[in-house]
C-alpha cells in the first residue's frame, strides 16, 4: 500500500503523516509498514539540532497510525470517505532500546491482542535493521467525526 492509498485511512498528512508504506497486513491479525526518516523532517530541526534524533512521542505516533490503518481495514472502514476516525487512545508498557537518527528506516509491526466493539488493543514494535528502538501497547477507539 503506497502513500495514496494510506490517505484513504488516515487523515493525517505532511508534515504529521508518519506511514509511508504498509508492506503487508492480515486483517484482524497484524501490519508491517516503514517510516523513512529524513533530515527534512521538520522537528529535526529544534530536537537537538546538533545531535539530531526522532522523538519518542513520534515513533509511538508512527506505530499508532499504523495501528490505525489495521483498525479500519479490520473494521471494513475507510475513514476518508465515511467520517470516522480511530484515535490513540492509550499507550502502556512502552519502552525505548535506542536513538532513531536521520537515515535510518522505521519497520514497525502492530499485531491485535483484544478487540472488543469499537476499542482495539495492540502490541507493536519498530526495528532499525535487526535492532529494536520501541515496543509498546496501544489502544485506538473509533469514533465518527
Amino acid at each position: 500500500m503506497e502513500s495514496i492509498e494510506i490517505h484513504e485511512y488516515l487523515p493525517h498528512r505532511f508534515p504529521f503523516m508518519m506511514v509511508d508504506r504498509v508492506i503487508e497486513y492480515e486483517s484482524g491479525k497484524y501490519i508491517v509498514g516503514v517510516k523513512n526518516v529524513t533530515i527534512n523532517e521538520p522537528f529535526f530541526r529544534g530536537h537537538f539540532p546538533e545531535h539530531p534524533i526522532m522523538p519518542g512521542v513520534l515513533i509511538v505516533e508512527a506505530l499508532a497510525q499504523l495501528a490505525g490503518i489495521l483498525a479500519s481495514i479490520t473494521k471494513s472502514i475507510r475513514p476518508a470517505a465515511e467520517g470516522y476516525l480511530y484515535y490513540l487512545a492509550g499507550t502502556d508498557k512502552t519502552r525505548f532500546k535506542r536513538p532513531v537518527v536521520p537515515g535510518d528506516v522505521l519497520n514497525m509491526r502492530c499485531e491485535i491482542l483484544h478487540e472488543r466493539r469499537e476499542v482495539m488493543k495492540f502490541i507493536c514494535n519498530a526495528h532499525v535493521s535487526d535492532d529494536l528502538v520501541c515496543t509498546t501497547e496501544l489502544i485506538t477507539a473509533g469514533r465518527k467525526v
